[in-house]
């Protein structure tokens, strides 16, 4: 894998995945296999109510350089590049008139910077624009994001706890500044043992979100997760279930 700053997504991607990723209010099954040519293949399906989207993605490493393409049930199709200074991704929908969306990264594995638009080819108008600034330390990583067209600003920060990074805590606050709104959230995540792992969340709107995740067997994930209001107690919490197989 490149040793560059990583794609515009993972700007800020460790607090958010430690708020959001796992806390599921649907069904995920996920199958991987990997070749001793580089070259690793995913196929994922997620059901939502009635409603089922899946999607296959192809990756190839060699050296310093790795290529991945991803194409889902949206008809959408991706494409990413690495380098040891920059990184490059552009997704297309395989559509009449196909939303382009194109992001570039540069930096280091340390601090990066990047930025992402999105075009809409039937009204020729920018459908985004969002820009990112990030620094990682081996035990931290802090970022900004300004977002949703300049009106979204987003600060984060996660801190491990151990060296295996997989117990941590996060804070993270967004400001909205058309309707002047905040949102904080803060959470964790504690490794139990080297099988098990426990996530918590809560933000100042009152939602209260955990996960347990368990490792069935080597590198294959089993996750129950529950997310429900504080101040609305009388509703029904949303529950979810994954199932990930790796060989």
């Amino acid at each position: 894998m490149s040793k560059g700053p990583g794609l515009f997504t993972d700007i800020g991607k460790k607090a958010k995945d430690l708020l959001t990723k796992d806390y599921l209010s649907d069904h995920k099954f996920s199958v991987s296999t990997y070749s001793e040519s580089g070259v690793a293949l995913t196929t994922s399906t997620v059901k939502k109510g009635g409603y089922s989207s899946g999607d296959v993605a192809a990756q190839y490493i060699y050296n310093n350089t790795s290529v991945d393409l991803k194409v889902d049930t949206e008809s959408n199709l991706e494409f990413q590049y690495f380098h040891p200074h920059a990184s490059l991704t552009a997704a297309v929908g395989l559509n009449q008139a196909p939303p382009i969306d194109l992001s570039v990264t540069l930096g280091t594995p340390t601090f990066a910077l990047g930025a992402e638009a999105g075009y809409e080819t039937t009204s020729g108008k920018l459908t985004k624009y969002t820009a990112g600034i990030t620094v990682t330390k081996p035990d931290s990583c802090a970022s900004v994001i300004l977002g949703d067209k300049g009106d979204t600003i987003k600060a984060s920060y996660i801190h491990y706890m151990d060296q295996l990074k997989r117990s941590a805590a996060v804070g993270e606050i967004t400001r909205k500044f058309s309707t002047n709104e905040n949102t904080f959230t803060v959470g964790g995540s504690y490794a139990i043992d080297g099988l098990t792992l426990v996530k918590v969340k809560l933000n100042n709107h009152g939602t209260l979100g955990a996960v347990l995740q368990h490792e069935v067997i080597r590198k294959s994930l089993v996750t129950i997760s529950s997310e429900f209001d504080t101040k609305a107690l009388d509703k029904t919490p949303r529950f979810g279930v994954s199932l990930a197989l790796r060989p």
